[in-house]
């Protein structure tokens, strides 16, 4: 499944391109300008950010799947996770947005850091992982059902290589993108990954099953 994974984080950021430029190809020409160099240092720094919160969360859900599976009273956390990551793909492909708490718990948080930012391109790069972006939330989601954190952090430098176009490639066509980019990009990301956690339920309650007929 971790081969499928990392396939969907890619396919989640290629297909989620229209919204990368719609979404973020004017900020993103905003800090690079047309200096090539601070493009470079600025994508360089934003693929290490997203391979590191990947590579966390990754992490994060290798130790949650490892104490449930050593501790009976933990088992239900990690199906309410699962839980909680469908409900999330859900409403990105119902609703094709995220849940207006969540812009404004990023906001805040990107408010915070934006001074930051703004010194040097390699650290605007990696901070961008902080961005309101549910398709970026969504690819880290991904990324913690990968089982480990180099599988997570791979997850995520896929997902970061295949938005590369949206945010370098396709901003001048941002007028025409705008509106098909916000749609369209966050209901894949809903899509994949309502796949990715039902595919984790899945699993789970076929682990029951077997349970109970040994």
């Amino acid at each position: 499944m971790s081969a499928t994974l990392l396939a969907s984080a890619f396919l989640l950021g290629l297909g989620g391109s229209p919204h990368c430029a719609a979404m973020c190809g004017t900020a993103c020409g905003g800090v690079t300008g047309r200096d090539k160099r601070r493009r470079l240092l600025f994508h360089a720094g934003r693929i290490c950010g997203y391979v590191g919160a990947g590579a966390v969360a990754g992490a994060a859900g290798q130790s949650l799947g490892w104490l449930a599976g050593h501790s009976a009273a933990l088992r239900p956390v990690w199906v309410l996770f699962h839980l909680a990551v469908l409900a999330w793909g859900l409403s990105l492909l119902v609703l094709a947005r995220q849940p207006v708490w969540v812009e404004g718990a990023a906001r805040a948080a990107w408010q915070r850091v934006r001074p930051a930012a703004g010194r040097a391109a390699f650290v605007a790069g990696a901070l961008w992982t902080l961005l309101p972006c549910g398709l970026l939330w969504s690819a880290l989601l991904v990324a913690s059902l990968t089982g480990g954190a180099a599988q997570g952090g791979a997850a995520m430098a896929l997902f970061a290589a295949a938005t590369l176009p949206g945010l370098t490639l396709w901003p001048a066509l941002l007028g025409r993108l705008r509106t098909l980019g916000r749609s369209w990009g966050t209901r894949l990301a809903g899509l994949l990954v309502t796949a990715g956690a039902g595919w984790g339920l899945g699993a789970e309650l076929a682990h029951r099953v077997a349970q109970w007929c040994a």
